[in-house]
């Protein structure tokens, strides 16, 4: 073997990461909605969160990835540490799909259909369809099929330039020597997790050895202590991934951590019994692409059936290692690592504006109801909530703009846009909540009053308020379009009761019954009101826009009001629902 074979060997090894980290990326995104769907069918079932982590892994072809989002998820609360331990005992079984699919650049036969499972043989097909996916085709999934394709071609195009290059190394006694050394149980551990650190992929790491094993030179009983070691090493991605996370996210990469080295030992205890005292002579035998394939799957399947069972002691095991702060610990409510997986980020994301509605809306019911019956408590979860709804938008703003420059479908970076919008009028509404028990606080504080008739009035445009945040919290949480769409003609009918109550206001001041410091009080909140109602009509107008991928708030809400039946039928209810004269006599 010369420098060019060295080199040859490097530009495979180089081609073979690059395609299984662009084929994993690709395989992320264009599973990542059926990932959401799995991770909402997570129960503290173990066969379920086992089955999960298997599928997930398979699809994505990375353990690595799954318990980095599985870190992820637990950190975001969106996973307990009890299904955490399932899925990644799933995802040791399902890592082991990747060595299989490797093992078939090692079928040798001169019947052509057999050959024809080659990768060699079918890998510049899939190159092709893949290329033209990637360059010619519009649309973000097939442009993403493209990519895993061509990924999966040039990782094995990879694997067999290694092949090719390091062929020589049978003849050369070093390395032989090398891989004699290695039947040394511990030091093929340490080798196997060694390695796979470095690279911090199991996957990639059995690939190689695989690719290695075509020199005749590895044996079984120098590749089965580099599997086990495999399955310690690929533990650091996770381990490096929890940090600065809570306490619980840590359990879960320890816990992975724990499964592998306890699995580990076990069957490391148990080889070398064997090696020692039966010596069975296929330890000696070369081993080739299919026999480490199918070793690295005996090996994690074992330690899933070993440890399984063992979940609860494991999670009790785990949390005497990280115990419980003396403090609550708060939970981080967005984790970056979600970002990895832009449809369960976005999910989370709408969660979190779910919950934002509801913290707006409830603070504007009590700053409506202090105009009435003031109380201290009243006013303080209005201020409170407010603080909330600032915090939320914050968050949800900084990380939606994050998730965005992701490589994220049209689908999802419409419905990220229309949060965007969303979330800024739920700000807007906490804040006219504060307006409001302003006002209230300034007639207490002044000993203002308005008049019996302009009591009964505000209670008409509140009840009205009321309704339509009802509507428009009900639209977005439940993305009801019926409710959205009755949103625009109640909207329209407090425009109308502002601009009468104004009026009436008026008349009242000019014939004394009110006074003027009484009157600017009221302009404010029949201001706030409105403007209220405003931002209900810009939220149902996004639930809407989200439904059809079109973000032209303007559009829609044209196109509603005009011509539109439903809208007229509406209009009238509201309007003789809230008609003043009936309402206040």
């Amino acid at each position: 073997m010369d420098l060019f074979d060295v080199l040859t060997m490097i530009g495979g090894l180089c081609l073979f990461l690059f395609g299984m980290n662009i084929m994993g990326q690709a395989l992320e995104r264009r599973a990542g909605s059926k990932l959401r769907s799995l991770l909402h069918k997570l129960t503290t079932n173990r066969l379920a969160g086992l089955l999960t982590g298997l599928a997930v892994t398979a699809v994505i072809q990375s353990s690595s990835a799954t318990t980095v989002m599985v870190v992820g998820f637990v950190n975001s609360g969106l996973m307990t540490l009890g299904q955490a331990i399932n899925v990644i005992m799933g995802a040791n079984v399902g890592t082991t799909v990747t060595a299989w699919i490797l093992s078939l650049g090692g079928i040798e036969s001169s019947n052509m259909f057999v050959s024809l499972l080659k990768p060699s043989a079918f890998s510049p097909v899939l190159a092709l369809v893949g290329i033209i996916c990637y360059m010619f085709c519009k649309s973000d999934k097939k442009k993403d099929t493209g990519t895993i394709l061509l990924g999966f071609a040039t990782l094995m195009f990879g694997m067999e330039t290694m092949s090719g290059a390091v062929s020589g190394l049978a003849q050369v006694p070093a390395f032989r020597n090398l891989f004699l050394l290695f039947q040394n149980p511990v030091l093929g551990v340490l080798a196997g997790a060694v390695l796979t650190a470095v690279i911090q992929s199991s996957s990639a790491s059995v690939g190689i050895l695989q690719t290695l094993a075509d020199t005749g030179q590895v044996t079984f009983g120098a590749a089965v202590p580099i599997i086990m070691g495999q399955n310690i090493g690929t533990c650091i991605t996770a381990l490096i991934s929890s940090v600065g996370t809570n306490k619980n996210a840590k359990r879960a990469a320890i816990v992975h951590l724990l499964f592998n080295i306890i699995g580990t030992t076990f069957c490391l205890i148990l080889f070398m019994v064997v090696q020692t005292f039966w010596k069975p002579a296929l330890l000696a035998e070369p081993a080739n692409r299919l026999n480490i394939a199918v070793a690295h799957s005996v090996f994690n399947v074992f330690c899933t059936l070993l440890l399984l069972p063992q979940g609860r002691l494991l999670e009790r095991l785990v949390t005497r290692l990280v115990p419980d702060a003396p403090a609550p610990e708060s939970v981080s409510e967005l984790d970056e690592r979600l970002l990895a997986t832009p449809p369960v980020a976005l999910d989370r994301c709408r969660t979190l504006a779910a919950q934002m509605a509801a913290t707006a809306c409830e603070a504007l019911r009590d700053g409506i109801s202090c105009l009435t019956t003031y109380t201290s408590a009243a006013a303080e979860r209005v201020r409170s909530n407010e603080d909330k709804t600032d915090h939320y938008e914050d968050i949800l703003g900084t990380y939606l703009v994050k998730l965005s420059t992701q490589q994220i479908s049209e689908h999802d970076s419409s419905e990220a846009a229309g949060l965007l919008k969303v979330i800024g009028d739920f700000e807007r509404i906490g804040d006219h909540s504060v307006n409001l028990l302003e006002s209230a606080e300034e007639m207490r504080e002044k000993n203002l009053a308005f008049t019996k008739q302009a009591r009964e009035e505000l209670g008409v445009i509140c009840s009205a308020v009321r309704e339509v945040l009802d509507l428009a919290v009900k639209a977005f949480t439940e993305n009801d379009l019926e409710a959205a769409a009755r949103v625009e003609p109640l909207e329209q009918v407090i425009d109308g009761l502002k601009e009468t109550l104004r009026t009436r206001h008026i008349l009242r001041l000019q014939k004394g019954q009110c006074s003027i410091e009484a009157g600017f009080v009221w302009a404010d909140l029949l201001t706030g009101l409105e403007r209220t109602s405003d931002h209900c009509s810009n939220i149902a107008a996004c639930v809407m826009d989200m439904a059809q991928h079109n973000m032209n708030l303007h559009a829609s809400v044209r196109s509603l009001r005009s011509g539109n039946e439903a809208y007229d039928e509406n209009f009238k209810a509201y309007r003789k629902k809230y008609n003043l004269e009936a309402a206040v006599h």
